[in-house]
């Protein structure tokens, strides 16, 4: 007998204690963790910082999307960004000793996965319509507004850092 796959996340049915309001962000997070991973398994570390066609790198959308995570969740709460917060933003991109391969990455994507869904957890679906205000330059939008824009930015992202991963190996 085959294997099956399992169906996407969005198709196995409600996360217990996430508002309903906020499945489809945590399906698209979960969803993105599972390729992430699966793609990265044995991803080889010499590849993790090259940039084919001048793209961006696996190593890079790992950071990236760790962080946004980690800020967009921040506005979310109506908090502002910390000293920690703004220089990570500005360390993406560049390899660090605390993050020097897939996995130790992999594991720091994969805790702002729990911290965020642990946050839809706890978020009142009243809230969801309130003004929530991004950057320095206090552009406003909504709470659901933010974490949507948290789902789909981290699905964009999901797709671009598969597209390089596959074609970094098939290319070694």
């Amino acid at each position: 007998m085959q294997n099956q796959p399992k169906p996407e996340v969005w198709l196995r049915g409600p996360l217990p204690e996430i508002s309903d309001y906020l499945q489809p962000v945590a399906h698209a997070l979960l969803q993105a963790q599972e390729e992430i991973n699966a793609q990265l398994r044995n991803f080889p570390a010499t590849l993790l910082w090259e940039r084919p066609a001048h793209v961006a790198s696996v190593g890079f959308h790992l950071q990236h999307l760790t962080g946004v995570l980690d800020r967009l969740f921040t506005y979310a709460r109506a908090e502002s960004l910390s000293e920690n917060q703004l220089a990570y933003l500005k360390s993406e991109g560049k390899p660090s000793s605390a993050e020097s391969d897939v996995s130790e990455l992999l594991e720091t994507f994969n805790k702002q996965i729990m911290i965020a869904l642990m946050q839809l957890k706890h978020t009142d679906k009243e809230t969801l319509t309130q003004i929530r205000y991004v950057g320095r330059a206090m552009l406003p939008s909504t709470h659901l507004g933010l974490l949507f824009h948290a789902a789909e930015h981290t699905q964009r992202h999901t797709g671009q850092l598969l597209v390089t991963a596959r074609i970094l190996e098939q290319s070694s």
